[in-house]
């Protein structure tokens, strides 16, 4: 059964950079792609940025310029880079993994704020 784990979350000051990772345990041999969302209270998760499994990426249009998504295959491994960020971009950060018939994969989320 795959699971995920991201880490590297925290506070950072407006203009700071992040690296988020999540890292994925089990068999992703079936995956169709990996991608970030995040989350702020009383509202819908939302889709940051993705990786498909050709290695084709999307972005939120809020994310494009200053979020990278990346992945490390022999690490079973993908990170958000978030550089120039801004108070908005606070919220809590899950990692989503879609498998060929197979239901989603949640991780537990990372908390970014962004703050003075």
């Amino acid at each position: 059964q795959v699971q995920l784990v991201e880490s590297g979350g925290g506070l950072v000051q407006p203009g700071g950079s992040l690296r988020l990772s999540c890292a994925a345990s089990g068999s992703i041999s079936g995956m169709v792609a990996m991608g970030w969302y995040r989350q702020v209270p009383g509202k819908e998760r939302e889709l940051v940025a993705r990786i498909y499994s050709g290695g084709a990426t999307t972005y939120a249009d809020s994310a494009k310029g200053r979020f990278t998504i990346s992945r490390d295959n022999a690490k079973n491994t993908v990170y958000l880079q978030m550089n120039s960020l801004k108070p908005e971009d606070t919220g809590v950060y899950y990692c989503k993994i879609t498998l060929v018939l197979v239901r989603d994969v949640w991780g537990k989320g990372t908390l970014v704020t962004v703050s003075l």
